[in-house]
């Protein structure tokens, strides 16, 4: 396994600022924001997919730093009503274009989330069978996004993209081993897989070993971001809509790995990592907001060194 960043984590950097603290950390790859919920920092899509000599300089410049692309992100909601999800559908299938072209075979996407019946101008999620609309509400939003889904993996496939790996969050149609199973089989398609990303996982109860164990065949990427429940959740539970800036009413917050979980726990899920067969990137992804930037990048990385199995 690689130790990378997802350089999204810089975005007040330019991609050299950025590619060079990578290289000060000691990191292999980078996975690079393209667009929709990314302000794509250092990625012009539209210019990077027209200019072979801007693509050349982007990776001569990640070259010069010791790094590869580990992954594209252009995680959005292709699901979402009218223009919205048309426009964030064509950016990911410009960021299919420019895998294809720079020779990356792995996407990070969300599988994005539908309106609750189609009159619908915003999304809804389920989660709960309680009242009975809600399963109307969920029959519908399937039937709506295996076919966008159909498409998008088709797409993808035509670009020589080999994996679409989809990160579990909430506000989203696939947030859980048991989704993300059933949209592999409703697509019919083994090009999508998951993105593990451990924090969202924590505040959505479950446990990142045990889904690992259960999605050995399809871990396509994983994100190294760490969750610390707060004092709060006793009265307000885990179900909390403070933005992240509010980190310190909230009942959870994104932290630093280590801080949330220690040494021993990532350790252990690491080595679980290794055990189902995954040897591909460990993309950190810095959203901390309680400690400095230069602190947060450097605690991750000394973490993960000291957790990688030998």
């Amino acid at each position: 396994m690689k130790l990378g960043l997802v350089t999204d984590s810089l975005v007040d950097r330019s991609l050299a600022e950025a590619a060079a603290v990578c290289r000060g950390l000691g990191l292999e790859q980078v996975e690079l924001g393209c667009g929709n919920w990314s302000p794509a920092p250092h990625v012009d899509l539209k210019g990077l997919t027209a200019d072979a000599g801007a693509r050349h300089r982007l990776l001569d410049t990640l070259g010069e730093n010791g790094l590869t692309i580990s992954a594209l992100n252009c995680s959005g909601n292709p699901l979402f009503p009218g223009e919205k999800g048309a426009g964030d559908r064509a950016v990911a299938e410009g960021t299919f274009l420019l895998a294809e072209q720079l020779g990356v075979e792995t996407v990070v996407m969300m599988s994005g989330l539908p309106g609750g019946c189609p009159e619908d101008r915003t999304p809804t999620w389920i989660v709960t069978s309680w009242p009975p609309e809600t399963e109307e509400i969920l029959r519908y939003q399937w039937k709506a996004a295996v076919p966008v889904w159909k498409a998008l993996a088709a797409r993808a496939r035509d670009h020589g993209v080999k994996r679409i790996a989809l990160e579990f969050h909430g506000w989203q149609l696939v947030y859980n081993v048991e989704t993300l199973r059933r949209l592999r089989s409703e697509v019919g398609d083994d090009i999508l897989g998951v993105n593990l990303d451990p924090s969202h996982l924590f505040w959505m109860g479950a446990d990142p070993v045990e889904v690992a164990r259960a999605l050995a065949d399809c871990i396509y990427h994983v994100h190294i971001k760490d969750v610390r429940l707060e004092p709060a959740a006793g009265q307000n539970t885990l179900l909390d809509t403070k933005g992240v800036l509010e980190f310190a009413s909230r009942s959870w917050n994104f932290v630093t790995p280590g801080t949330g979980h220690d040494a021993a726990w990532w350790r252990r899920f690491l080595e679980t990592l290794q055990d189902c067969g995954y040897d591909g990137a460990l993309s950190i992804e810095q959203e901390d907001y309680t400690i400095p930037l230069e602190e947060a990048l450097q605690k991750a990385v000394s973490l993960l060194r000291q957790a990688l199995p030998a």
